[in-house]
């Protein structure tokens, strides 16, 4: 199931702006708000930043460039004019794509490809990025960017879509599945111990029928998950 983005469309042509917006519905993680100019969509983008901005260029008053110019931090945008002459100064925005009208289906198929292959690997680089090498990770923390030493992580615990990191030091929590974060290449020293607990092994202390101590803390095992223990026990 495809995640949802929210996604705006600029343009003062009404034929152009329905022309994208017919096709943009083909894509149903698309949450599309549709605006007839810039200034019209300014207070909707400083409401709630849109993951993806369809632009035309040339409008009146302010332009699809200078609107872009405003708010560089909207991750997908994508410049669509009929004057392929503005593709260079659009790159220079970190434009995501450039189309010249008229559209067709498949260029903006193509597109969307583009768009969302881009938002998934930002999606993930979010949740954990990986920095420093294999021994220290960055993850955001609400609105904080935090850096771990993997080697100080106890434990981690689910708590339903987030995870929380208990540290030597505190905790932390961020938005990713237990399930997915030890898919990840900084936590191959985890063991999953229960539906809601993964484990650092070598913060293991002891091993009983039910429970695994982790320094003084005391975590369940799952029914499911007591033969992956059994290396621990040896």
């Amino acid at each position: 199931m495809p995640r949802s983005y929210r996604c705006i469309i600029v343009d003062d042509d009404e034929i152009d702006r329905l022309t994208t917006l017919s096709f943009a519905r083909q894509f149903p993680f698309l949450n599309i708000s549709v605006f007839g100019s810039a200034t019209e969509a300014l207070p909707a983008i400083r409401q709630e930043l849109p993951d993806v901005a369809f632009l035309d260029v040339d409008m009146p008053g302010m332009t699809g460039l200078e609107l872009r110019r405003e708010f560089l931090q909207i991750p997908a945008c994508v410049f669509i004019t009929a004057y392929p002459d503005y593709a260079v100064e659009s790159f220079d925005l970190a434009a995501l794509d450039f189309m010249v009208k008229p559209i067709k289906a498949e260029r903006f198929r193509k597109t969307i490809d583009r768009i969302q292959e881009f938002l998934e690997v930002k999606h993930k680089a979010t949740l954990l990025d990986h920095t420093l090498g294999a021994d220290t990770i960055f993850i955001k923390d609400g609105h904080k960017q935090v850096k771990l030493n993997l080697h100080e992580i106890i434990y981690l615990e689910a708590l339903k879509d987030y995870t929380s990191i208990v540290t030597t030091s505190g905790k932390h929590c961020v938005l990713s599945s237990i399930g997915n974060l030890l898919k990840e290449p900084g936590f191959h020293s985890f063991l999953r111990i229960h539906r809601s607990y993964a484990v650092q092994k070598n913060f293991v202390a002891s091993i009983s029928a039910n429970e695994v101590t982790v320094g003084n803390i005391q975590l369940p095992i799952g029914r499911n998950y007591k033969e992956a223990l059994a290396d621990l026990k040896q």
